[in-house]
């Protein structure tokens, strides 16, 4: 079903639940992978796909339509994430550092999302950066977003986002090669 045409479902209060049923099964998987990938943990990322579409159910009614629902589905997830990463930091008083290696040891012991070695040894360089960093990799190399949908997503700059994908992408590169050359 398209986007359109749920909006027109949910504008309507007798169609309003079964409008929102079809958006959720349209596009919770996605929200999914995109919160996992931020958050590692299978629980959060399921806490926070819910919290996500809980805000989309509380303001789908006012979202304007000068973006598309996907995008801004996107973006309320990005959000989620980000704050949830923040709270957790503030919560147990983590730097950066020891946050990253947290998510790491949830990779290690978390078989479904071990893989191989090489998507593994990924999975670490990608949790070594930044979130936004880490969030615009994601986007544009696991969802293969356009940088213009990006930028809808985290309301950055094309040329801000195609930087901090250049960096990130030369990080996980020097990860991935020292790894190598210790293994």
């Amino acid at each position: 079903m398209e986007d359109q045409e749920i909006l027109v479902k949910f504008d309507d209060p007798a169609t309003r639940n079964v409008a929102f049923n079809q958006l959720v099964r349209k596009y919770q998987q996605k929200v999914y992978w995109h919160v996992r990938k931020m958050v590692i943990d299978h629980d959060d990322a399921d806490d926070l796909t819910q919290d996500v579409f809980v805000k989309v159910w509380n303001h789908l009614a006012s979202f304007r339509r000068d973006a598309s629902l996907y995008t801004w589905i996107y973006r309320i997830a990005t959000n989620e994430c980000l704050s949830f990463l923040a709270s957790k930091r503030r919560k147990f008083f983590l730097p950066l550092h020891d946050v990253g290696a947290e998510l790491t040891a949830k990779v290690e012991a978390d078989a479904s999302l071990a893989g191989d070695e090489v998507e593994r040894t990924l999975q670490k360089a990608i949790l070594r950066l930044p979130d936004k960093q880490r969030l615009v990799f994601n986007l544009r190399y696991y969802d293969e977003m356009p940088y213009e949908q990006m930028a809808e997503v985290t309301g950055t700059s094309v040329g801000a986002l195609k930087a901090s994908y250049h960096h990130a992408v030369k990080k996980i590169e020097q990860y991935v090669t020292e790894a190598s050359l210790n293994n």
